[in-house]
């Protein structure tokens, strides 16, 4: 049962953080569900992009401040904060990458992880 609480809680985590890249209109937002993938790091992987750093910084605090005013969660670990060229925030269960765009296109993150299940979402 405590199990089954946790994956709702990660689900719920992976909504609010949509939602916060939706408000600052984030780009090709793509949900992975990696919770059937027995290497997977977290349930879920929750990766966007943006045209500027200063878009990526939108986007990661208005990430952080739907998850905290839903929850009051603070991320686990930050990184990327400084170049803003891909930021992650770490929630354990729920990852948020958020990429330039031509970074995002380097890196291929939902290449590497071409097992989990997709969900596209569109910008608010």
């Amino acid at each position: 049962m405590v199990k089954n609480n946790l994956r709702n809680e990660s689900t719920y985590i992976s909504e609010l953080i949509i939602h916060g890249i939706q408000e600052k209109k984030g780009n090709e937002i793509v949900r992975l569900d990696l919770r059937n993938i027995h290497s997977s790091v977290a349930d879920y992987f929750v990766v966007c992009h943006a045209e500027s750093g200063t878009q990526v910084r939108a986007i990661a605090d208005s990430v952080e401040e739907e998850v905290f005013k839903a929850l009051g969660l603070e991320p686990y670990r930050k990184e990327g904060l400084q170049h803003a060229e891909w930021i992650l925030l770490d929630y354990v269960d729920v990852v948020a990458h958020i990429f330039k765009t031509d970074k995002r296109q380097y890196y291929g993150i939902e290449e590497l992880w071409g097992d989990a299940e997709m969900k596209y979402y569109q910008s608010a």
